[in-house]
C-alpha cells in the first residue's frame, strides 16, 4: 500500500462470527496476503538464527499442545485462520507464540553451535509506552485506556482490527498483528488491554501460555476478576507488562514475570508504564534486563505522565492522544519514527491504540510519527475515518 499526504496508511477491518473455526476461516479469508507476511517475517528471524526445519516442527509442536490445554476452542480458530488463508497451521501457532518461538530457538541454536551471533541478546520486544486514566481524571467521566505500539516498522504492512462477535462471551475489538488471535483492544463487557515488554533473569527457563493466547482469554471474560485471573495465574515463559481496565472505573497494571505478577495500582486517578519494573516486591525480587536494551523508557513514562498532568485535572482522550505524540528524545522517544535498531532491523511505533472501553470504540493509528488520521474502530459498527 502506498502512502500519500492524501491516502494515509489504515489497517484492514475484519468482523467475524461464528464458531472458532467459522470465524477463524473468515479471518484468514479476509486478510491473506498479511496472514502470510506476519508468517514470512517471523520465519526470516528463524532463518537469521539458523534455526532449521527439525527445531521449529518441534518447537510449534510443543505450543500447539500448550495452546490446546489452555483451550482448544483457540487451535480451532487457528486451523480456521490457516485454512482461510491458505497457509500451513504451524504458520498461524508461530504467529501466536512468536515470542517464545523466537526466543527459545535463538537459546537452542546459541547451545547447539556456539554462535557468538546466536548467543546475542534478543531483540527488544514490543517497546511500549501505555496509559490508563479514570473516570476521575477523565472529562466525560468515562474510563481512557491506550497504547503506543513499538516493534518492527514492516509490522504497518501486517496488522489488523478483528472484532468477533461471539456467541458464549462478550464481543470482541482487537488491534492485533494478522493471524493472531488478541493484542491491544476491548470487548462488549467493558473491560480492556494493552500490554508491552518487560526483562528479568527468569525470562524463559521454563515454558509458558504464550502472551498472546493470554490476551485472548481477558478479552474472553464477562467480568474484571476472571480477566486479572487470567493474568495473575497463568504461567507464562517470559515477562511482560500487561494493564487491564473496566468501563465500570477501575484499573491494575500487571508487572508479570514468568511465575509471578506484581500489581501495580493507579495513583492519582492513573496508570502510566514503559518498558522498566516500578514495583518494590518487583525491583526487590528481580534484576530488570530491559534497561540495556531500552535505556529511553525511563524518560518515556515520566513525559507522557507529565503531558497528562499538564493537560489538566480534566483529561479527554485526545490529551492522551497528544501524550502519545511526544518527540523529546526522538528518535528514541514516545512517538518512534522509523530507525535501524541494534539487531538491524528497522524499528517504529507500528501504532497508536486510544481507546474508551465504556463506548466500545478504539481509534487507531499506523505509524503516528509519520502520518496522522485515525480510524475509529467500533464493536457495533463500521470503521470511521476522523478528521486529521
Amino acid at each position: 500500500m502506498t502512502m500519500t499526504a492524501h491516502t494515509p496508511l489504515q489497517f484492514p477491518f475484519v468482523s467475524v462470527s461464528g464458531t472458532p473455526y467459522e470465524r477463524g476461516r473468515q479471518y484468514g479469508a479476509a486478510v491473506p496476503d498479511r496472514v502470510a507476511r506476519s508468517a514470512a517475517l517471523y520465519a526470516r528471524a528463524l532463518d537469521g538464527m539458523g534455526a532449521g526445519a527439525p527445531m521449529r516442527a518441534a518447537l510449534i509442536r510443543d505450543f500447539a499442545e500448550r495452546i490446546e490445554a489452555f483451550g482448544a476452542h483457540y487451535l480451532d480458530e487457528m486451523r480456521g485462520i490457516a485454512d482461510g488463508a491458505a497457509v500451513p497451521l504451524d504458520d498461524v501457532i508461530m504467529i501466536n507464540a512468536r515470542t517464545e518461538v523466537v526466543a527459545k530457538a535463538r537459546r537452542l541454536t546459541a547451545a547447539a553451535t556456539a554462535s557468538p551471533a546466536a548467543a546475542e541478546p534478543m531483540e527488544p520486544e514490543d517497546g511500549c509506552t501505555g496509559a490508563i486514566i479514570l473516570p476521575g481524571r477523565s472529562r466525560n467521566g468515562r474510563l481512557l485506556h491506550g497504547q503506543n505500539w513499538d516493534w518492527r516498522s514492516e509490522c504497518a504492512e501486517t496488522g489488523i482490527v478483528l472484532r468477533i462477535h461471539s456467541d458464549d462471551g462478550p464481543d470482541i475489538l482487537t488491534f492485533v498483528e494478522a493471524g493472531g488471535l488478541a493484542r491491544s483492544g476491548l470487548n462488549g463487557a467493558g473491560i480492556a488491554i494493552t500490554a508491552n515488554y518487560l526483562e528479568c533473569e527468569r525470562d524463559f527457563r521454563t515454558t509458558g501460555v504464550p502472551l498472546a493466547l493470554i490476551r485472548r482469554k481477558v478479552l474472553e471474560q464477562a467480568h474484571v476478576a476472571e480477566a486479572i485471573r487470567a493474568v495473575a495465574t497463568t504461567p507464562k515463559s517470559c515477562s511482560n507488562n500487561i494493564m487491564i481496565s473496566t468501563a465500570e472505573g477501575f484499573a491494575i497494571n500487571f508487572e508479570c514475570a514468568p511465575d509471578e505478577a506484581f500489581p501495580v495500582l493507579p495513583e492519582a486517578e492513573m496508570i502510566v508504564h514503559a518498558n522498566h519494573w516500578i514495583s518494590p516486591e518487583a525491583r526487590a525480587k528481580l534484576r530488570d534486563g530491559g534497561a540495556v536494551n531500552m535505556p529511553d523508557s525511563f524518560y518515556r513514562d515520566w513525559r507522557v505522565r507529565r503531558l497528562l498532568d499538564a493537560a489538566g485535572a480534566a483529561l479527554t482522550l485526545d490529551d492522551m492522544k497528544r501524550a502519545f505524540f511526544d518527540d523529546f528524545g526522538t528518535p528514541y522517544a514516545v512517538c518512534r519514527p522509523p530507525r535501524q535498531n541494534f539487531a538491524g532491523n528497522l524499528s517504529a511505533t507500528v501504532a497508536m491504540v486510544a481507546m474508551e472501553p465504556a463506548s466500545g470504540f478504539m481509534d487507531v493509528l499506523p505509524l503516528p510519527a509519520v502520518q496522522r488520521g485515525f480510524t475509529r474502530y467500533d464493536l457495533s459498527a463500521d470503521p470511521v475515518m476522523l478528521a486529521a
